[in-house]
Protein backbone atom coordinates (compact mmCIF):
# COMPACT_ATOMS: atom_id res chain seq x y z
CA UNK A 1 0.00 0.00 0.00
CA UNK A 2 1.51 3.13 -0.83
CA UNK A 3 1.95 6.15 1.73
CA UNK A 4 -0.97 8.57 -0.14
CA UNK A 5 -3.38 5.05 0.54
CA UNK A 6 -2.07 4.13 4.28
CA UNK A 7 -2.56 8.06 5.23
CA UNK A 8 -6.29 8.48 3.84
CA UNK A 9 -6.88 5.31 5.42
CA UNK A 10 -5.62 6.36 8.98
CA UNK A 11 -7.43 9.78 8.07
CA UNK A 12 -10.75 8.29 7.31
CA UNK A 13 -11.06 6.26 10.93
CA UNK A 14 -9.56 9.42 12.50
CA UNK A 15 -12.32 11.33 11.32
CA UNK A 16 -14.96 8.21 12.01
CA UNK A 17 -13.66 8.62 15.73
CA UNK A 18 -14.11 11.71 16.03
CA UNK A 19 -17.64 11.87 14.23
CA UNK A 20 -18.85 9.35 16.95
CA UNK A 21 -17.61 11.06 19.52
CA UNK A 22 -19.08 14.37 18.69
CA UNK A 23 -22.39 12.47 17.83
CA UNK A 24 -22.76 9.63 20.65
CA UNK A 25 -26.03 7.44 19.83
CA UNK A 26 -28.99 9.35 21.26
CA UNK A 27 -29.70 7.28 25.25
CA UNK A 28 -32.90 5.57 25.35
CA UNK A 29 -35.80 7.23 27.41
CA UNK A 30 -36.52 6.17 30.37
CA UNK A 31 -39.75 4.42 30.41
CA UNK A 32 -42.89 6.78 31.13
CA UNK A 33 -44.58 5.52 34.82
CA UNK A 34 -48.10 5.73 34.44
CA UNK A 35 -51.06 4.86 37.44
CA UNK A 36 -54.15 4.33 35.36
CA UNK A 37 -57.39 2.67 36.29
CA UNK A 38 -58.17 -0.67 34.76
CA UNK A 39 -61.64 0.84 33.26
CA UNK A 40 -59.38 2.70 30.48
CA UNK A 41 -56.42 -0.56 30.57
CA UNK A 42 -57.56 -2.01 26.84
CA UNK A 43 -57.90 1.53 25.28
CA UNK A 44 -54.70 2.37 26.50
CA UNK A 45 -52.51 -0.68 25.55
CA UNK A 46 -53.79 -0.34 21.89
CA UNK A 47 -53.20 3.13 22.10
CA UNK A 48 -49.18 2.70 23.49
CA UNK A 49 -48.45 0.22 21.05
CA UNK A 50 -48.47 2.61 17.95
CA UNK A 51 -47.63 5.55 19.94
CA UNK A 52 -44.18 4.00 21.39
CA UNK A 53 -43.77 3.04 17.61
CA UNK A 54 -43.62 6.11 16.37
CA UNK A 55 -42.07 8.02 19.25
CA UNK A 56 -39.77 5.56 20.68
CA UNK A 57 -41.42 6.28 24.68
CA UNK A 58 -41.73 3.27 26.65
CA UNK A 59 -44.03 2.75 29.23
CA UNK A 60 -44.34 1.10 32.83
CA UNK A 61 -48.33 0.90 33.68
CA UNK A 62 -49.75 -0.13 37.17
CA UNK A 63 -53.36 -0.76 36.76
CA UNK A 64 -56.36 -1.11 39.39
CA UNK A 65 -59.19 -0.01 40.83
CA UNK A 66 -60.09 3.29 42.09
CA UNK A 67 -59.82 1.90 45.42
CA UNK A 68 -56.35 -0.11 44.86
CA UNK A 69 -54.69 3.17 43.07
CA UNK A 70 -55.86 5.32 46.13
CA UNK A 71 -53.68 3.07 48.12
CA UNK A 72 -51.27 2.61 45.39
CA UNK A 73 -51.34 6.44 45.08
CA UNK A 74 -51.13 6.90 49.14
CA UNK A 75 -48.31 4.84 49.57
CA UNK A 76 -46.17 7.30 47.86
CA UNK A 77 -45.44 5.33 44.45
CA UNK A 78 -43.60 7.39 42.07
CA UNK A 79 -46.03 8.19 38.95
CA UNK A 80 -45.16 10.57 36.01
CA UNK A 81 -48.94 10.20 34.72
CA UNK A 82 -51.94 9.15 36.36
CA UNK A 83 -55.30 8.29 34.84
CA UNK A 84 -57.91 8.06 37.53
CA UNK A 85 -62.03 8.66 37.78
CA UNK A 86 -63.21 11.67 38.44
CA UNK A 87 -63.50 11.47 42.35
CA UNK A 88 -60.23 10.28 42.80
CA UNK A 89 -58.85 12.65 40.19
CA UNK A 90 -60.37 15.66 42.64
CA UNK A 91 -59.54 14.00 46.01
CA UNK A 92 -55.96 14.09 44.81
CA UNK A 93 -56.02 17.63 43.28
CA UNK A 94 -57.06 18.77 47.28
CA UNK A 95 -53.40 17.19 48.22
CA UNK A 96 -51.71 19.88 46.16
CA UNK A 97 -49.55 17.25 44.64
CA UNK A 98 -50.46 17.50 41.06
CA UNK A 99 -49.37 19.97 38.83
CA UNK A 100 -51.19 22.85 38.10
CA UNK A 101 -53.49 23.07 34.95
CA UNK A 102 -52.03 19.57 33.39
CA UNK A 103 -55.52 17.79 34.50
CA UNK A 104 -57.12 16.58 31.04
CA UNK A 105 -60.63 14.93 30.66
CA UNK A 106 -60.75 11.80 29.10
CA UNK A 107 -64.36 10.80 28.59
CA UNK A 108 -66.82 8.75 30.45
CA UNK A 109 -68.24 4.83 30.41
CA UNK A 110 -71.11 2.95 31.31
CA UNK A 111 -71.48 -0.19 32.97
CA UNK A 112 -72.36 -3.68 30.42
CA UNK A 113 -73.59 -7.07 30.69
CA UNK A 114 -70.74 -9.23 28.95
CA UNK A 115 -71.52 -12.45 27.60
CA UNK A 116 -69.29 -15.09 25.74
CA UNK A 117 -68.45 -14.23 22.11
CA UNK A 118 -71.35 -16.77 20.35
CA UNK A 119 -73.73 -17.35 23.36
CA UNK A 120 -76.71 -16.09 22.70
CA UNK A 121 -77.51 -12.35 24.39
CA UNK A 122 -80.25 -12.02 27.22
CA UNK A 123 -82.64 -9.21 27.18
CA UNK A 124 -81.12 -6.69 29.23
CA UNK A 125 -82.82 -3.25 27.86
CA UNK A 126 -85.04 -2.56 30.97
CA UNK A 127 -84.78 -3.11 34.54
CA UNK A 128 -87.45 -6.25 34.60
CA UNK A 129 -85.43 -7.88 31.77
CA UNK A 130 -82.13 -7.85 33.40
CA UNK A 131 -83.26 -8.55 36.62
CA UNK A 132 -84.80 -11.84 34.93
CA UNK A 133 -81.28 -11.99 33.00
CA UNK A 134 -79.62 -12.17 36.25
CA UNK A 135 -82.04 -14.88 38.09
CA UNK A 136 -81.05 -16.91 35.22
CA UNK A 137 -77.65 -16.59 34.82
CA UNK A 138 -75.91 -19.95 36.39
CA UNK A 139 -72.33 -17.42 37.41
CA UNK A 140 -72.12 -13.93 37.83
CA UNK A 141 -68.40 -12.50 37.53
CA UNK A 142 -68.06 -8.96 38.95
CA UNK A 143 -65.27 -7.08 40.38
CA UNK A 144 -65.50 -7.68 44.15
CA UNK A 145 -66.66 -4.60 45.94
CA UNK A 146 -64.07 -4.76 48.67
CA UNK A 147 -61.75 -4.22 46.24
CA UNK A 148 -62.96 -0.68 45.69
CA UNK A 149 -64.00 -1.48 42.22
CA UNK A 150 -66.59 1.25 41.26
CA UNK A 151 -68.37 -1.43 38.99
CA UNK A 152 -68.68 -4.22 41.59
CA UNK A 153 -69.90 -1.94 44.35
CA UNK A 154 -72.32 -0.20 41.90
CA UNK A 155 -73.31 -3.80 40.94
CA UNK A 156 -74.16 -5.14 44.17
CA UNK A 157 -76.30 -2.08 44.95
CA UNK A 158 -78.45 -2.77 41.56
CA UNK A 159 -78.87 -6.53 43.03
CA UNK A 160 -79.87 -5.26 46.61
CA UNK A 161 -82.26 -2.92 44.70
CA UNK A 162 -83.79 -5.93 42.77
CA UNK A 163 -83.90 -8.11 46.05
CA UNK A 164 -81.59 -10.88 44.86
CA UNK A 165 -78.71 -10.02 46.92
CA UNK A 166 -77.90 -13.07 48.11
CA UNK A 167 -78.89 -14.83 45.27
CA UNK A 168 -76.25 -12.99 43.20
CA UNK A 169 -73.68 -14.16 45.74
CA UNK A 170 -74.29 -17.48 45.66
CA UNK A 171 -73.28 -17.51 41.90
CA UNK A 172 -70.65 -15.07 41.90
CA UNK A 173 -67.27 -14.99 40.50
CA UNK A 174 -65.12 -12.45 42.56
CA UNK A 175 -62.46 -11.06 40.49
CA UNK A 176 -59.86 -7.94 41.68
CA UNK A 177 -60.75 -5.96 38.16
CA UNK A 178 -63.24 -5.50 35.72
CA UNK A 179 -60.92 -7.40 32.95
CA UNK A 180 -60.58 -9.99 35.35
CA UNK A 181 -64.19 -10.93 35.08
CA UNK A 182 -64.83 -10.45 31.79
CA UNK A 183 -61.43 -12.82 31.20
CA UNK A 184 -63.51 -15.08 33.34
CA UNK A 185 -66.23 -15.06 30.98
CA UNK A 186 -63.96 -15.26 27.81
CA UNK A 187 -63.15 -18.52 29.62
CA UNK A 188 -66.05 -20.25 30.43
CA UNK A 189 -65.68 -20.06 34.03
CA UNK A 190 -68.73 -17.37 34.23
CA UNK A 191 -71.80 -17.05 32.15
CA UNK A 192 -72.26 -13.20 32.42
CA UNK A 193 -70.01 -10.09 33.90
CA UNK A 194 -70.86 -7.42 34.63
CA UNK A 195 -68.33 -4.85 33.81
CA UNK A 196 -67.33 -1.58 32.21
CA UNK A 197 -68.34 -1.60 28.49
CA UNK A 198 -64.76 -0.68 27.87
CA UNK A 199 -63.17 -3.76 29.82
CA UNK A 200 -65.67 -6.11 28.00
CA UNK A 201 -64.36 -4.76 24.78
CA UNK A 202 -60.34 -4.95 25.68
CA UNK A 203 -61.08 -8.86 26.30
CA UNK A 204 -61.01 -11.47 22.92
CA UNK A 205 -63.61 -14.02 23.08
CA UNK A 206 -66.42 -11.71 24.85
CA UNK A 207 -69.02 -9.30 23.27
CA UNK A 208 -71.60 -6.86 24.73
CA UNK A 209 -75.14 -8.56 25.78
CA UNK A 210 -76.17 -4.58 26.16
CA UNK A 211 -75.24 -1.52 28.37
CA UNK A 212 -77.53 -1.53 31.20
CA UNK A 213 -80.68 -0.03 30.79
CA UNK A 214 -81.27 3.38 30.87
CA UNK A 215 -82.85 3.95 34.12
CA UNK A 216 -80.02 1.79 36.10
CA UNK A 217 -76.83 3.01 34.12
CA UNK A 218 -73.97 4.55 35.83
CA UNK A 219 -71.03 6.56 34.42
CA UNK A 220 -67.91 7.11 35.44
CA UNK A 221 -65.65 9.89 33.93
CA UNK A 222 -61.86 9.23 33.92
CA UNK A 223 -59.60 12.30 34.02
CA UNK A 224 -55.14 12.45 33.25
CA UNK A 225 -52.90 14.65 35.42
CA UNK A 226 -49.36 15.09 36.13
CA UNK A 227 -48.22 14.68 39.44
CA UNK A 228 -45.90 17.61 40.30
CA UNK A 229 -43.20 15.04 41.60
CA UNK A 230 -43.09 13.63 37.79
CA UNK A 231 -39.54 13.45 35.96
CA UNK A 232 -40.72 13.50 33.38
CA UNK A 233 -43.61 16.07 32.42
CA UNK A 234 -43.14 16.90 29.19
CA UNK A 235 -43.26 13.56 27.63
CA UNK A 236 -46.34 12.99 29.81
CA UNK A 237 -47.91 15.76 28.42
CA UNK A 238 -47.29 14.93 24.97
CA UNK A 239 -48.82 11.56 26.04
CA UNK A 240 -51.62 13.22 27.33
CA UNK A 241 -51.73 15.37 23.58
CA UNK A 242 -52.05 12.35 22.19
CA UNK A 243 -54.89 10.76 24.09
CA UNK A 244 -56.90 13.83 23.68
CA UNK A 245 -56.22 14.41 20.13
CA UNK A 246 -59.16 14.51 17.51
CA UNK A 247 -57.65 11.32 15.71
CA UNK A 248 -58.04 8.95 18.55
CA UNK A 249 -61.66 9.95 19.43
CA UNK A 250 -62.97 6.84 17.65
CA UNK A 251 -60.86 4.70 19.10
CA UNK A 252 -62.54 6.09 22.77
CA UNK A 253 -65.77 5.61 21.30
CA UNK A 254 -65.28 2.14 20.05
CA UNK A 255 -64.27 1.09 23.84
CA UNK A 256 -67.62 2.21 24.68
CA UNK A 257 -66.35 5.64 25.82
CA UNK A 258 -68.57 8.84 25.50
CA UNK A 259 -66.82 12.33 25.05
CA UNK A 260 -66.30 14.45 28.03
CA UNK A 261 -68.83 15.92 29.25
Amino acid sequence: MSRFACWLTGAIALFGLCLDAACPPAAAAADLKVISAGAVRGLIAEIIDDYSRQTGQKFDFTIGTTGQLRNIIASGQHADLIIVSAPLMGELEKTGKLTSGSRAELGRVGIGVAIREGAAAPDVSTPEALKKALIDARSVAYTNPAEGGTSGIYFASVAERFGIGDDIKKKAVMTRGGREAAIEVAEGRAEVAIVFMSEAAAVKGVRLAGPLPPALQDYSAYAAAIPASSTDPAAARAFIAALTSAAMAERWRRNGFEPPR
